[in-house]
């Protein structure tokens, strides 16, 4: 049994153009559904796919009609061939119930996965090389009782600044002030030192 499934958004003047197709492919049921791009909840599709019995197929117009991603469109064929259910795309001649179609979504689920693998490997190698620079990735590091002590030490030379200070402890400035809140106090004094030093240049 072909089981039909024709969605549009709010503003889409094409319903009766799917329903027109689908009926001409010989769905013998089609379940209509008015949905924005963004609406996850999709009723009339679950209703559909509720109704699907082993050996039916699900038929849509077109593939963005069913799913809104390439690993949307993944799950919903495996799902479907789970049940032993077949799928078709009137628009693209795609129809899983033959080994062509069936070879065209293991090619979509092999990109799907080749995408998912360079996202990974993308952030393996950006948190490898936030570590390299000292940076990383995550929450703050918190700063041990014995760092707190070694910044406060550092703190009382004037000589050395917050920034330096946080970086040789491996936090940022913000991380160090919340620790030792006396810091804040200590990086204005240093700036206003700074600031002071170059007016006397200046002068």
């Amino acid at each position: 049994m072909l089981i039909g499934y024709a969605c549009v958004s709010t503003q889409d003047q094409k319903f009766q153009l799917q329903l027109d197709a689908l009926k001409g492919a010989g769905c013998e049921r089609i379940f209509e559904e008015k949905a924005s791009g963004a609406q996850r909840e999709r009723p009339a599709l679950k209703e559909a796919i509720a109704f699907l019995r082993e050996g039916d197929t699900l038929v849509v117009w077109k593939l963005d009609r069913l799913a809104r991603s390439l690993r949307q469109l993944i799950d919903m064929f495996e799902m479907l061939d789970e049940r032993k259910i077949g799928f078709r795309s009137l628009t693209e001649s795609i129809d899983t119930t033959t080994p062509g179609g069936r070879l065209v979504f293991h090619i979509f689920g092999a990109l799907a996965e080749f995408e998912r693998s360079i996202i990974r490997e993308r952030t393996t190698a950006g948190l490898a090389s936030a570590r390299a620079r000292g940076r990383l990735g995550g929450r703050p590091r918190a700063m041990s009782a014995e760092d707190i002590a070694i910044a406060k030490t550092l703190l009382a030379n004037p000589e050395i600044s917050v920034k330096e200070i946080a970086r040789r402890q491996g936090v940022s400035v913000s991380t160090l002030y919340k620790h030792i809140p006396a810091a804040r106090s200590a990086g204005q004094a240093t700036d206003g030192s700074s600031d002071m030093g170059a007016q006397d240049r200046e002068a």
